[in-house]
């Protein structure tokens, strides 16, 4: 039993790095194409601006970008009337050295929170601990230069133990540490109710199904709205508001 979990484990890394390489039919946008997505003209100049910036799950991989989680942010955020845009800046195969690369044209804009979602492609290829760290340290740096008053908020991630259970583990620590030290928000497991589940995620296993990004958009907003929520309530209920939008 464990022979074939540890076999599992192995073919999904391997179906994770491959797919998110690969070029999906619904998401064919080049980089630029995808942070041309949302131009400045749509943004009303009473709006503030939450960007996400990730990777496949970010993107919606496999699915129409409108059923992926900054999407369904976006609902949330129209249905009790806050002045927040959402962008989404996710890139299928994107690494932290990658992110880091494009990061500097992606802050040309104003941006009043930051959603901060890599990693997860370094940890599935190996790459070290430390490297994946220090790029994300510098990404997190470079948005608090461009802006003090940007709020970020870091997705926690996991990865399968088939770098071995210490490489894992050091993944898993690294968010904690980095939001810790940084000062940042932290969502602890952006996968969790869903990783594992084989009727929430793709044919690959490893990307969520519209049902699955339902979830991850849950574990994404009780962080989020800590931040955009008025200290004292709303007109609109959590319960209205879940009950409105599932």
């Amino acid at each position: 039993m464990l022979k074939v979990l540890k076999f599992r484990y192995f073919l999904i890394a391997l179906l994770f790095i491959g797919c998110g390489e690969k070029t999906e039919k619904k998401q064919t946008k080049t980089p630029t194409e995808v942070e041309n997505a949302v131009k400045k003209d749509d943004i009303s100049t009473d709006d503030k601006v939450i960007l996400f910036y990730g990777n496949s799950l970010t993107a919606a991989y496999g699915l129409d970008v409108k059923e992926g989680f900054p999407n369904r942010i976006q609902q949330r955020i129209d249905s009790l009337g806050l002045d927040y845009k959402v962008i989404n800046s996710g890139l299928s195969g994107e690494t932290t050295s990658g992110g880091l690369n494009r990061l500097d044209w992606v802050l040309n804009q104003p941006v009043d929170i930051f959603v901060l979602e890599l990693g997860a492609n370094d940890g599935l290829r190996g790459i070290p601990i430390s490297e994946t760290m220090n790029n994300l340290q510098e990404m997190i740096d470079m948005v608090k230069d461009k802006n003090p008053d940007t709020k970020i908020i870091l997705a926690g991630m996991q990865i399968p133990p088939n770098m071995g259970a210490d490489y894992a583990s050091q993944f898993k620590a690294m968010y904690p540490a980095l939001a810790q030290s940084n000062n940042t928000y932290l969502i602890p497991f952006l996968l969790e109710g869903v990783a594992g589940i084989p009727e929430l995620n793709l044919e690959d296993g490893i990307h969520p199904t519209a049902e699955g990004q339902r979830i991850v958009t849950n574990n994404v907003w009780e962080i989020l709205k800590t931040i955009v929520l008025p200290v004292r309530g709303t007109e609109v209920t959590e319960k209205d508001l879940v009950e409105e939008l599932n």
